[in-house]
């Protein structure tokens, strides 16, 4: 899987990274949402990948995983683009936009 981060959403996760060590997780958010495949794409930072997740290529030095299991929500292509003003995002492919108010959380312990 490629995410190709846009300068402006690059410099955006490295300002939310800091300087504390962790990965951006791409997530599938189904909480609440009545059915496994209805939800919503969302970024978490955590400390470190787990067994489950794999690398996703970004051409960026931010380190960027996400859990196997959820690769099929997703296509192998992706954009992913921050708003100048906010700390919110956008992903999107050539197929399809995924969101456009997508918003970071830090999980980190």
């Amino acid at each position: 899987m490629n995410i190709q981060l846009t300068p402006q959403a690059e410099l955006k996760l490295k300002e939310k990274l800091g300087d504390k060590p962790g990965a951006i997780r791409l997530i599938y958010d189904t909480e609440g949402c009545g059915c496994a495949v209805n939800g919503f794409p969302g970024l978490r930072i955590v400390d470190e990948p787990t067994m489950e997740d794999i690398a996703v290529e970004t051409g960026s030095p931010v380190p960027f995983i996400m859990n196997r299991k959820q690769a099929v929500f997703f296509e192998e292509k992706m954009r992913l683009d921050a708003d100048p003003a906010t700390y919110s995002f956008r992903l999107d492919s050539s197929g399809q936009n995924y969101g456009t108010n997508i918003q970071v959380l830090d999980a980190r312990a």
